[in-house]
């Protein structure tokens, strides 16, 4: 008990206990959910960081492994909703007729005048999205809009978009 109400009064030492005490468990907790043992270190290091970040959120009468079970958890999970599957790909990839260099350009005439005629503030938001892959978080804190406002204005713009464009004979 002594041990946690130092740590949740910021002592780096019991943090540093803590630590030594739980690193392991923490890992095996990561790894089960993971199955990365690169990937599992690095949320076992980030589950600490938050911990030791948030140590004046725990209360010293509290359950220190279950609220330190619940953080590493959460990050295992966010890192698999992150993570993108790999896919395996067949021995023998056919390889796509590739359209001459009039169509396509064509085609790259088509959408940037379907991009243009959105909205700008959909524009802006299909833009940093989809060509610059910044996470809504991102767009929002950039634009000053919530993330859900930022979800909002990519769903019409891409709707939108892909009227126009389905308007223009391209298939998006």
């Amino acid at each position: 008990m002594e041990l946690l109400e130092r740590f949740a009064a910021g002592d780096l030492d019991a943090f540093e206990s803590l630590f030594r005490q739980y690193q392991r468990e923490v890992y095996r907790w990561v790894m089960r959910i993971v199955r990365d043992p690169a990937a599992a270190e690095d949320l076992t290091v980030e589950t600490f960081w938050r911990v030791h970040r948030a140590h004046a959120q725990f209360h010293a009468d509290g359950n220190f492994a279950a609220w330190l079970r619940r953080i590493a958890i959460n990050l295992a999970l966010d890192h698999l909703r992150r993570a993108r599957p790999l896919l395996e790909l067949p021995e023998q990839i056919a390889a796509e007729e590739k359209p001459d260099a009039v169509v396509r350009q064509e085609t790259r005439n088509k959408i940037s005048r379907a991009f243009a005629e959105l909205p700008p503030r959909l524009r802006v938001v299909v833009q940093l999205g989809l060509i610059e892959d910044e996470s809504y978080q991102e767009i929002a804190e950039s634009l000053g809009i919530t993330p859900v406002a930022v979800k909002l204005r990519m769903f019409r713009g891409v709707r939108m978009l892909r009227t126009k464009l389905e308007k223009q004979g391209v298939r998006p």
